[in-house]
């Protein structure tokens, strides 16, 4: 869902953060007589417009402004979760419909880790999901390479070192065993977001993990219907939800 913000705006920062181009580029098509407001050429790059009131075209064409957006993703294996890469493509490289050139992914999934990523521009909002103090659950789905345990079940539950060169605990976390095997399936819940943490928590009880899914941050759950790569807006009460 794209959330108007209601507020007064210099012209030629509404079109550019509409993405009609750089502030320059703007300024030169309004010099052009190439934007309106209210059916009048506007003449002033300078000049307030009302974000939700005034109708702004911009070369024929009628440009809303959208405040923030909010995309959930279905993040692929392969990807990063990164604003802009030289070398590898970004999680931003996804979403085509944007009208915003500022979002950013709401934390971050490993390359080759897939699953629920939150797309935006709203940084309060991104500090809710991502903020240990608020102790939002993290729900992953996991492939292990190893037969899972009920001892690695309490050893989760109390919390587990994964540092390397000096101590490093994880909050308690929830493992639930779906299959063990030679490969085990699992669920795993936890609070927090340590660099390469899940990972880590089993190769601290000598197992590795071989494909990793993200289903869900908080009241925020993958959509099923979404495949690796698609994307969609959220819905109002999933806004609502995950700022509670």
């Amino acid at each position: 869902m794209a959330v108007a913000v209601i507020m007064k705006l210099r012209l030629d920062k509404y079109l550019t953060e509409m993405g009609c181009g750089t502030r320059s580029q703007v300024k030169k098509e309004i010099l052009k007589g190439s934007v309106s407001v209210n059916g009048e050429i506007a003449k002033k790059a300078e000049r307030k417009v009302d974000t939700e009131k005034d109708e702004i075209i911009f070369k024929g064409e009628k440009i809303f402004y959208a405040g923030y957006e909010y995309f959930m993703l279905n993040k692929p294996a392969g990807v990063v979760s990164a604003t802009e890469d030289k070398k590898e493509r970004t999680v931003i490289d996804l979403i085509k419909e944007s009208k915003r050139k500022d979002l950013f992914p709401a934390g971050r999934l490993d390359k080759d880790t897939e699953g629920l990523l939150l797309i935006t521009n709203d940084g309060q909002l991104a500090h809710r999901l991502l903020s240990p103090k608020k102790h939002v659950d993290k729900v992953y789905y996991a492939k292990v390479a190893g037969i899972v345990t009920e001892e690695d079940v309490e050893r989760f539950a109390q919390g587990i070192d994964i540092g390397t060169d000096e101590e490093e605990m994880t909050r308690p976390a929830q493992l639930d065993i779906l299959k063990s095997g030679e490969e085990s399936e699992i669920r795993l819940t936890i609070h927090e977001g340590k660099f390469h943490q899940v990972k880590r928590m089993f190769q601290a009880v000598k197992k590795e993990v071989t494909y990793l899914k993200r289903e869900r941050m908080g009241t925020l759950c993958l959509d099923e219907d979404l495949k690796p790569g698609e994307y969609r807006l959220l819905t109002e009460e999933e806004i609502e939800n995950v700022r509670k």
